[in-house]
């Protein structure tokens, strides 16, 4: 009978245990669950897409047509075997890919702009390293035929100035489809990409060969908006483009002193605001960002490079939007552009990621109640009424 009675007692102790454990099993699930995959849905789904000035008049089927809807982000940084640290590597690119891949299933783009950056290490590494580095961001950003993808490159691709080769150069054009000069036309509007690492103006064969091809480009756009500077003649054997005003994709921002002006949650942080750029290292240099103004007259410039946000104003008139980093590894709270744009027109509008800092601040949140769970399940923790009692007794026997 005793017998029977204790293993009725041990059934119970076990089933006790063991749903308890099961309740701890749900627990830390929901919250990896919430803080690895949900999270992103919740916060990128508050985004909207702008909306166009005169687009409101427009038809639902006739505004969808006519609009293009581009994502713009800069400045991914996947690391490479050098510098890369395998628990940074897992938990940064896995931000990037979940914010990546969910913005895409949530805000269906018609096109996504990367301007540059892509890897870390792309100027110093090995083919081998290359290739990984190139796996693993087809991997991450990954897209569906419906949206088209736009690279453009940037100094940590193919190294800075001094450090840029043909042959870095070429390893790049040939993964991502890239040429500095080339002409995007899709919907009526012209992007304009540009290598801005070759902006150097000091005459190197990369920097020639770049220029040439934006002089030609530039010669093409101002033939095809009529522009009084340039005779028929001239203009003749010119092949006919959109007459919309371009918009110029790059890595490094046109000249401006400082990150003084910039203002914004996420823009650079008060001690880094007043620090003078640096000419071809920063920004481009005061020459090579006239020229850029002078050969295309841009209505818009996106930039990124500087890791935070700015919007500046050029000539008075053109606004450049420097796009901030993508990466937890380069900002709390990373973001992308959202831009609904029309051959004559455009509205931009920010979306922020998680800030890496609340999910950190959930995971502890969440480890201290499961350590409280477990110590009040061991009973290790005494109730605060059990040991006051315990308190007067104790008293009450002296």
């Amino acid at each position: 009978m005793l017998s029977s009675s204790s293993t009725t007692v041990k059934n119970l102790l076990l089933k006790k245990r063991l749903w308890f454990l099961l309740k701890l099993v749900c627990f830390v699930s929901s919250v990896l669950i919430f803080c690895e995959f949900l999270i992103y849905y919740v916060v990128i789904f508050q985004c909207r897409w702008p909306e166009v000035k005169g687009g409101a008049h427009l038809g639902k089927k006739e505004t969808s047509s006519s609009v293009l809807k581009a994502i713009i982000l800069a400045d991914t940084h996947l690391l490479g075997e050098i510098k890369g640290h395998w628990l940074d590597k897992l938990r940064r690119e896995w931000q990037m890919e979940r914010s990546f891949q969910t913005a895409l299933w949530l805000l269906q783009p018609d096109m996504v702009f990367i301007l540059g950056d892509v890897f870390d290490e792309g100027k110093w590494s090995s083919p081998q390293a290359w290739a990984d580095d190139v796996r693993r961001f087809q991997k991450m950003f990954k897209y569906p035929v419906s949206t088209e993808l736009v690279v453009i490159v940037g100094n940590h691709d193919i190294g800075f100035h001094y450090e840029m080769t043909t042959y870095k150069v070429n390893r790049f054009e040939k993964v991502f489809n890239f040429t500095s000069g080339k002409l995007i036309t899709r919907k009526g509007i012209n992007f304009v990409v540009v290598n801005s690492v070759a902006m150097e103006g000091d005459g190197c064969a990369v920097c020639r060969t770049s220029e040439a091809k934006l002089v030609a480009l530039s010669h093409r756009l101002n033939c095809s908006q009529q522009r009084p500077n340039h005779s028929n003649k001239r203009c003749g054997d010119a092949e006919k483009l959109p007459a919309s005003e371009p918009i110029l994709l790059q890595h490094y921002p046109l000249y401006r002193k400082s990150d003084a002006e910039c203002s914004g949650e996420d823009s650079a942080p008060p001690e880094e605001k007043n620090v003078p750029f640096k000419e071809k290292y920063d920004v481009l240099s005061q020459e090579a960002s006239q020229k850029l103004i002078w050969w295309f007259h841009p209505r818009l410039i996106l930039s990124g490079h500087t890791h935070s946000a700015c919007e500046v104003l050029h000539a008075g008139k053109i606004p450049e939007i420097s796009v901030p980093s993508f990466s937890w590894r380069n900002r709390n709270n990373p973001s992308f552009i959202m831009g609904s744009i029309t051959p004559t027109d455009f509205s931009l509008q920010k979306c922020f990621l998680p800030y890496e800092s609340r999910v950190f601040t959930v995971y502890c949140a969440a480890g201290a109640l499961l350590a409280l769970l477990i110590l009040a399940h061991c009973q290790l923790l005494t109730p605060p009424f059990y040991f006051a009692q315990r308190l007067i007794s104790k008293h009450k026997a002296v």
